[in-house]
């Protein structure tokens, strides 16, 4: 499994657009083949900053939805709306406690 992380930081005024296109993607993402986990979290004292957390089955499953229509499409809605790069990570999750 690998874990995702996707931070985003926007432009304050248009956060709203940014929701707006998550919410009518969200379950398209995380119903993608190979996409198991998907949250959205925001910063508390950075209110314009976001992160995206993803659990996918394998790097060759985040490259197919990387590489598809479907991320395409919600990427180019939200590039635009960045007021900072994006950074991501692929990382390897080795502990985890409930």
């Amino acid at each position: 499994m690998l874990v995702r992380i996707v931070k985003m930081s926007f432009e304050p005024s248009r956060i709203d657009e940014f929701l707006s296109n998550f919410e009518a993607n969200k379950n398209k993402i995380r119903n993608f083949e190979g996409c198991d986990f998907l949250e959205l979290y925001r910063d508390q004292n950075n209110t314009n900053i976001f992160f995206t957390y993803s659990y996918w089955n394998s790097e060759a499953s985040l490259e197919n939805y990387r590489h598809s229509d479907l991320f395409k499409s919600v990427w180019a809605k939200t590039k635009i709306l960045f007021n900072a790069k994006p950074e991501a990570w692929s990382v390897n999750k080795l502990a985890s406690l409930e």
